[in-house]
């Protein structure tokens, strides 16, 4: 080997070694900011009990996904002052692993049904005597749904979890004051609300619609809040929400499973939520029972066929084989 190629080798080797070099400080530097976020996160959630909570309720026993389809349980935990806590929320978040979709079930918590080993109640009941064990009982009895996983939102984190996604808050309209029950008073018309006032603004319910209006702002707000989880600044966030989500949300799924479907959302992020409201119009009517009080009374069978149309995207499939024939 000439003096030429061994000068050309000792360049290569130190270029290399230079190139290991950076690696290794952008990993080391990749994992301190992780630590940290995650940490800082951690320090926002000092006083969730929801882990504790459920552990009382045993095992949440969903059977494993089939035909790529997840089905998570989303719970809100309404534990007001001075009050138990229990299921003041209760949706389906449906998500497709093929076509990266994400959809949104709400049921209204006075809808009437059978809880399995109980009598005929409001299924928001099903969570105060059973846990998230028993509304998937619940759901699957009354619904035919399977439900494969549970995630368990305290609202006393809501706020801090959606100033971490959406720092910069989250555009509404709201329609009129909104001050009864939510310790706050929201004015009419288009503003930007933070943390806690979007609490306020989702947990409302005295209006004309009454508890179907709140649902309405759950949805909405949960759609927007998915939009502001696909931008970079959310991505960056990404160990902070880990961290703040540790004490306040209970969930069986695991980190993977999380940053999986994260993953297909964002491959995903143009698809808007699409969402279903249980009961449909036109399938229920008030009704009051003795040891129950006021409770929706649902055609069961029209909003089964609504909830298996929604997630069979029939209507999708309609609408594509509309344009095709034009």
């Amino acid at each position: 080997m000439n003096r030429h190629d061994i000068r050309t080798q000792k360049k290569r080797k130190k270029k290399f070694g230079i190139g290991i070099g950076i690696i290794l400080v952008l990993l080391a530097f990749g994992v301190y900011y992780w630590v940290d976020q995650y940490n800082k996160g951690l320090s926002l959630s000092g006083d969730g009990t929801l882990k504790g909570q459920n552990e009382d309720f045993g095992i949440f026993d969903g059977p494993e996904p089939q035909f790529g389809e997840i089905n998570v349980l989303l719970l809100g935990s309404d534990a007001r002052k001075n009050e138990d806590g229990h299921s003041d929320t209760l949706m389906i978040a449906n998500y497709n692993q093929e076509t990266k979709k994400v959809k949104l079930i709400s049921i209204m918590r006075d809808v009437y049904v059978d809880i399995p080993g109980y009598r005929k109640q409001k299924i928001n009941t099903a969570y105060t005597v059973g846990g998230p064990e028993l509304v998937r009982q619940t759901i699957k009895e009354n619904f035919g749904l399977d439900i494969h996983y549970y995630a368990m939102v305290d609202f006393k984190g809501f706020p801090k979890i959606a100033d971490i996604i959406a720092p910069d808050g989250i555009e509404v309209d709201i329609p009129y004051t909104m001050e009864h029950g939510i310790y706050m008073t929201l004015k009419p018309g288009k503003q930007i609300l933070h943390g806690d006032q979007l609490l306020g603004y989702v947990r409302f319910r005295h209006d004309s619609k009454n508890d179907f209006g709140r649902v309405d702002r759950q949805q909405e707000v949960l759609s927007k809040l998915k939009d502001e989880a696909v931008s970079i600044h959310s991505i960056l966030s990404l160990p902070k929400l880990l961290g703040a989500a540790d004490a306040y949300v209970d969930t069986n799924l695991d980190k993977m499973k999380i940053l999986s479907i994260g993953k297909g959302i964002m491959d995903n992020k143009s698809e808007k939520i699409e969402t279903l409201r249980l009961p449909v119009d036109g399938s229920y009517s008030d009704k009051r029972v003795d040891y129950v009080g006021a409770v929706l009374d649902i055609d069961m069978e029209q909003n089964i066929e609504a909830l298996n149309d929604f997630l069979s995207d029939k209507k999708e499939i309609a609408d594509t084989e509309s344009l095709t024939n034009k």
